[in-house]
């Protein structure tokens, strides 16, 4: 191959990167200033038609700017249950990310994603059980966190009996003057046996 041949494509390689960076560099831009119903469905969109889940949850989920993060979070929550478990691979950073952040709307989403994947014994792990029971019953907590924490701190706790007593007696000292209806009846389920989710369904 001539040096002119090897020069051209050089210079059609660096033409595509920079497209790519451009192309990155807008999406970013409008995750940045997105926070609509509208937008998250736009977004949503546009991971599906690329079919990469996991790529798109890499770069911007954990983007140091909580705008970008956010968006792309609730974009992700559009998402189909099969469509989503392209993230299982990350379920720890997305756990890690659930407990570090300080912005309660990118926990929030966070949490209903690491809800809707699978997690299995061997994904337990204790510092984000205690994390959940915590968060729970927290009443400074946002109601929306509260009720995703105890339905996860529910799935971790079936895998042990012990675990599962512990999560009863805590949900039962709770003084319901202070939550809402919708996570005193999760509450009221967990303490009658009922199933919960499409997860404890299946126990």
């Amino acid at each position: 191959m001539s040096y002119l041949c090897i020069t051209k494509e050089n210079e059609q390689n660096d033409t595509n990167d920079e497209k790519m960076t451009i192309v990155l560099n807008t999406l970013e831009e409008r995750l940045r200033q997105t926070f609509s119903e509208g937008g998250a469905q736009e977004i949503y969109r546009e991971i599906k038609s690329e079919g990469n889940f996991l790529g798109f949850a890499r770069r911007y989920v954990f983007d140091d700017d909580c705008k970008v993060a956010r968006s792309a979070l609730w974009g992700l929550t559009k998402a189909s249950v099969d469509e989503l478990s392209e993230l299982q691979e990350i379920l720890n950073d997305l756990t890690d990310l659930a407990m570090r952040t300080e912005n309660p709307t990118v926990r929030r989403l966070t949490l209903n994603i690491i809800e809707r994947l699978k997690m299995d014994e061997d994904d337990l792990r204790t510092d984000f059980l205690d994390f959940c029971l915590e968060h729970m019953v927290s009443i400074k907590e946002y109601p929306g966190i509260q009720a995703v924490c105890m339905k996860l701190a529910y799935r971790m706790c079936a895998f042990y009996p012990e675990l599962m007593g512990e999560l009863k007696r805590t949900i039962e000292g709770m003084d319901l003057a202070f939550y809402t209806p919708a996570v005193k009846g999760l509450r009221n389920k967990i303490l009658e046996g009922k199933p919960i989710d499409k997860w404890t369904k299946r126990k």
